[in-house]
C-alpha cells in the first residue's frame, strides 16, 4: 500500500466506514462501544452465493499499527484472520492469514470437502476487501 502505516491501519480498522469502502459488505452494525481494539464486536452482512450472509465478528488480538486478529464462529467452524502491517519503503505491506478450525463433529466431517470449495471463494473475497481498502489508502477510491 502506497501510504504510511498509521494511515493504512486507520483505514483498515475504521468499521464505521467499511460499508462505503468495501463493495462486498452490504451492512455493518457495530455491537460494542469505544475505539477499535481487542473486544470490538460487529455484525457484518455480505452477499455470498447470491444470498445474504450475516456473521458476527470480534477482535481477539490488537497491536496498534502492527496487527489485529478477527474471529467469527459459523456453522460449527471457528474462523480466524490475522492482519499484519509492516513498513515497506514509503508505504505499508499488509498481509493476512486466514484459518478455519472445525469445532463440532459435523464440521469436522464436512471440513475437508467444504474447505476445497470455500478456499477459492474466501481468497477472492478477502483479496477484494484488501484491494478496496488499499485504493482508499492511496486516494484511488472515495474516502467515505
Amino acid at each position: 500500500v502506497a501510504a504510511p502505516i498509521d494511515q493504512t491501519f486507520e483505514v483498515f480498522t475504521d468499521l464505521a466506514k467499511l460499508v462505503e469502502r468495501i463493495p462486498g459488505i452490504t451492512a455493518l452494525e457495530i455491537l460494542s462501544d469505544g475505539p477499535f481494539g481487542e473486544g470490538t464486536r460487529w455484525r457484518e452482512t455480505r452477499l455470498m452465493f447470491k444470498k445474504e450472509a450475516v456473521e458476527e465478528m470480534w477482535v481477539t488480538g490488537f497491536k496498534p499499527s502492527q496487527s489485529y486478529t478477527v474471529e467469527a464462529r459459523s456453522h460449527g467452524m471457528l474462523y480466524q484472520t490475522l492482519y499484519e502491517f509492516t513498513p515497506e519503503g514509503d508505504g505499508t505491506k499488509v498481509s493476512w492469514t486466514f484459518k478455519g478450525t472445525p469445532q463440532t463433529f459435523g464440521a469436522k466431517l464436512t471440513a475437508p470437502i467444504f474447505g476445497l470449495l470455500f478456499t477459492g471463494v474466501m481468497k477472492k473475497c478477502m483479496q477484494g476487501d484488501l484491494d478496496a481498502l488499499r485504493d482508499v489508502c492511496e486516494g484511488k477510491a472515495p474516502q467515505a
